[in-house]
């Protein structure tokens, strides 16, 4: 098998030659933080596409350059997404660009980015044909503002306001989300035209102890966009896998996850969900992608610490249906190489049959 025979078995809930090994739900780069001569990539089964930037996203990040990386506001690349749907969390005033709408006619007058322009489509198809040609399992996510649906809808007209519109003002939320889901589809359908064989939904709905909605409500109003999202993609490519992304906990709503076509789920962080009990429920046939890590394992646990826990997820969670991955995000100033380096290096030592 090669990588992306392992990770599309895995999706499907068999069991490949070896567990797959992943760094994220998203394209990633070491090149800056490996040893010269490490052939990281050449440890992984899966990368991601990068999708072009627009000429405003270029224009930001490069006259970005020259300022400091700053935690609290994302990458540069997030801060140029951010600039084009007006949504500026460095400054309180400006920071969600729909919060002083008073009608749902002043929501009706936003001018929604066009995320479907030819720029994003340009080269898509053969970036997935080169990873193919090394025997990678090609991802692909869609262009939004932190989430599809319930993450931009909220950085848009403010948590307090969006949630708000969820109970009182259902025709509001309706209407936001119908158009962000109206964009997701159509982005949807350009990464299944480019051949990837996953499709990453993100929308973080969970948080340290439970879910930041009710289930109910996300059933109500994200379930059934959250599908349609689904069916666009795959009815242009009947076998695209795909797999849902949110932080926190929100095992409530991972049966209507399974319900809608969701082949997989990411990256029940080791600190929120019991990822042994939700194999004991549904088994392998829902993936799980991630699990290894709490916040701050990859920063300042052991290399031999990390090591003990890949061994330790492989034997409690088995081979099948399981894309081993960090559950934190490896781009922290203080994680140590040698920290990445024991995690891809003992999915290649323990993953084996």
């Amino acid at each position: 098998m090669d990588g992306r025979d392992r990770v599309l078995t895995a999706l499907d809930g068999g069991m490949p030659d070896r567990v797959p090994c992943a760094l994220n739900f998203y394209y990633v780069s070491l090149n800056g933080e490996a040893p010269p001569g490490y052939d990281w990539e050449a440890l992984i089964d899966v990368q991601f596409v990068r999708l072009p930037p627009s000429p405003e996203e270029e224009t930001f990040s490069r006259d970005a350059r020259p300022y400091p990386y700053d935690t609290r506001l994302g990458t540069f690349e997030q801060m140029a997404t951010y600039a084009r749907w007006s949504y500026h969390p460095e400054t309180p005033i400006m920071r969600n660009p729909l919060a002083r709408a008073e009608s749902l006619a002043d929501l009706q007058a936003f001018p929604f980015p066009d995320v479907s322009t030819p720029y994003h489509v340009d080269g898509l198809r053969e970036q997935v044909q080169a990873l193919h040609a090394r025997g990678l399992a090609v991802g692909g996510n869609l262009p939004h503002l932190g989430g599809e649906l319930f993450e931009a809808a909220w950085r848009l007209r403010g948590l307090e306001a969006f949630l708000l519109d969820l109970v009182e003002r259902s025709e509001w939320a309706d209407f936001l989300l119908d158009k962000l889901a109206e964009l997701a589809c159509r982005n949807a359908q350009v990464l299944a035209r480019a051949g990837v064989d996953v499709l990453s939904l993100d929308d973080d709905v969970g948080a340290p102890v439970s879910m930041m909605i009710g289930p109910q409500v996300w059933q109500r109003f994200f379930k059934p966009r959250m599908a349609a999202i689904i069916e666009c993609a795959r009815a242009i490519k009947p076998d695209l896998r795909v797999i849902f992304h949110s932080d926190g906990a929100y095992t409530p709503i991972i049966r209507d996850l399974v319900e809608i076509g969701v082949n997989g789920i990411n990256p029940l962080q080791p600190d929120h969900m019991d990822a042994v009990r939700i194999r004991a429920e549904y088994g392998p046939r829902l993936a799980f992608w991630g699990t290894v890590g709490r916040q701050t394992t990859f920063s300042f646990a052991s290399p031999e610490r990390i090591r003990q826990e890949v061994r330790e997820r492989i034997e409690t969670l088995g081979r099948a249906g399981l894309i081993l991955s960090p559950a934190y995000d490896l781009g922290e100033p203080d994680i140590p190489w040698a920290n990445v380096a024991a995690f891809l290096e003992a999915v290649r030592e323990y993953g084996g049959m």
